[in-house]
């Protein structure tokens, strides 16, 4: 079946899935982190199905490869976040363990949607 919307990008599914379990997961941090890290893990978890969706709609293929980077490097931004919030204490291993397999999903899915249109 043709791709009609970006809801119907697994790239973008699986990135909307890392982003509601960040929200999940940055709910009980310490309130020190409102400000900081959690706002910072969001935004960047936000980011990532936000430029797939961004750059779906782009009429010229530079355009599109352009937001699909930024969503790739929004992701690996989060990579660290997470591995800082477990050596923090403030997500457990198995929380980040979790994130860690949905991100390199998500890294890869990504990769291959932008190999399809190189």
């Amino acid at each position: 079946m043709p791709i009609q919307t970006y809801k119907d990008i697994i790239a973008w599914q699986r990135s909307h899935e890392l982003t509601l379990l960040i929200y999940k997961l940055t709910e009980n941090f310490p309130k020190t982190e409102i400000f900081n890290l959690v706002s910072q893990m969001r935004r960047c978890a936000v980011s990532i199905p936000s430029n797939v969706v961004e750059g779906f709609k782009r009429k010229h293929i530079n355009d599109s490869l352009r937001f699909y980077n930024i969503a790739q490097g929004s992701l690996e931004e989060l990579r660290y976040q997470l591995l800082l919030s477990k050596d923090l204490k403030y997500i457990s291993d198995q929380d980040f363990k979790k994130a860690e397999i949905l991100a390199d999903e998500v890294a890869k899915l990504i990769y291959t949607w932008i190999r399809g249109h190189n």
